[in-house]
Order: C-alpha cells, then sequence, then structure tokens
C-alpha cells in the first residue's frame, strides 16, 4: 500500500508520534531525554516549528507542533532523528535503525480538539501507569502547561485560553477531569491513518485547502452497480 502525502499545510497544529523500532526502548536514562529535548528545541527554532506539548515515553514520542513554514515538520523530525540515533549509538554502542519506520502525523483543528490533543499527550504517564498524577513525570509538557515550571521549549496554544485564567491552574484542572474515551479512540485513529482530528467543518475545510482525505476510506472494493440500475 502506497504511504499517504504529508499535509502541505502552516499555522495549523499537528499531532506526532514516533515510535520505536519493533517497539523496543528509545530512551534508556535521564540524559538521553535531555539530549533529545535540546535536539528538539535547536531543529524547532531552526525549522521555524512551535512546540505545544510532548511526552517522551519509554519507547515512543508524542508531539504537538505547528510548523510556521511549508515542511518544517518532516525537516524538524529528520533532523531530531538523526542527531538522537548517532548520539544513543555512541553512547550505548549499538548500531543500526532506532525508530518504527516514518513517524506518524494528523491535524489538528485549533479549537477544542487542541485541548484533547495536549491532555491525551500529558496523560500518557498516567495511562501507561507510569506515575499516578502526570506533574510526576519529567518528561512532558504538563508541568509547563500547568503553570509549575517555565520552560522555554513549549509554547501554550492559544486555544488553551478557552479553558480560562489563570491559564496553569485551568490546565491542572482541565487533564483533572481525566480523558474521555471517544476523544482518545478519534485521535488515535486519526493519527495512525494520518488524517485530521477536528470537526466535519474543519476536515473539509483542509480538504478543499490540500486536496487531500482527511476521513477514512472504506476498505474492499467499490460495491457493483448493476447495469440495469445505472
Amino acid at each position: 500500500m502506497s504511504r499517504r502525502p504529508r499535509f502541505q499545510v502552516t499555522n495549523l497544529p499537528i499531532h506526532v508520534v514516533q515510535r520505536g523500532n519493533d517497539r523496543q526502548r528509545c530512551f534508556f536514562d535521564d540524559q538521553d531525554h535531555r539530549v533529545y529535548l535540546k535536539a528538539l528545541a535547536e531543529a524547532a527554532a531552526s525549522h521555524d516549528v512551535l512546540v505545544h506539548a510532548y511526552a517522551l515515553m519509554t519507547n515512543h514520542v508524542h508531539l504537538l507542533l505547528t510548523p510556521r513554514v511549508t515542511g518544517a515538520i518532516s525537516r524538524l523530525m529528520q533532523s531530531v532523528g538523526a542527531r538522537y540515533v548517532w548520539y544513543v549509538n555512541e553512547t550505548k554502542h549499538r548500531t543500526g535503525t532506532l525508530w518504527e519506520g516514518r513517524y506518524k502525523a494528523c491535524l489538528v483543528a485549533s479549537d477544542r480538539h487542541v485541548l484533547a490533543a495536549c491532555r491525551y499527550i500529558d496523560l500518557n504517564p498516567v495511562r501507561a501507569r507510569i506515575v499516578r498524577h502526570p506533574s510526576e513525570f519529567e518528561w512532558s509538557s504538563y508541568a509547563a502547561l500547568a503553570g509549575l515550571r517555565a520552560e522555554p521549549l513549549v509554547t501554550p496554544h492559544e486555544s488553551l485560553s478557552q479553558l480560562g485564567n489563570p491559564r496553569g491552574p485551568a490546565y491542572a484542572r482541565w487533564c483533572a477531569e481525566g480523558d474521555q474515551d471517544e476523544e482518545v479512540g478519534r485521535l488515535r485513529e486519526a493519527t495512525q491513518r494520518e488524517l485530521a482530528y477536528g470537526s466535519e467543518q474543519f476536515k473539509a475545510y483542509v480538504e478543499a485547502m490540500t486536496a487531500r482525505a482527511t476521513t477514512p476510506r472504506r476498505r474492499g472494493r467499490p460495491k457493483r452497480i448493476p447495469v440495469a440500475l445505472c
């Protein structure tokens, strides 16, 4: 099956997931996380990409990014991926690939869908039962978005203003409500299939702008219509 083309858009958030090869570990100690975040910050500045949320899990990475120039996400991921793989291979005395093929990504509507995506990303360590509360996990954007620490890497998306002020405590309350199964399922499907996460109006807008499908195609061959009914 041919790969879906990337959405060539700017100024729209994109949820990115990159997994370790064969679902194996891609982070082995705290220094690995620091190196990845440094590479991410430098690549984001170099390629004009805003980082709104992230979670560095044991065997995969979640990012919510907004590219401000065409093709910036691909260049950022190539830069970070290559730099981090070189570092891991050098320090862990290993060879070969670290990542599982190309990253997965979906567009996210700049409304409450961004709020859901940020919460989904920051609650990953809780769902994985690594920690009981997102504030206990050091390698995510939760502390930055909840106002617990300053982090130059993270630019809160303007949609977070919908939660009220002050933003930090409002975001903490939003995350405390927990994920909604329906929103998690839709975001996961959109990311895995590289489509769009948002309202039907948002999907129609993206399709008109990019001539690219934003909803899953039906599997199997199209139904044959009897000649007499044509």
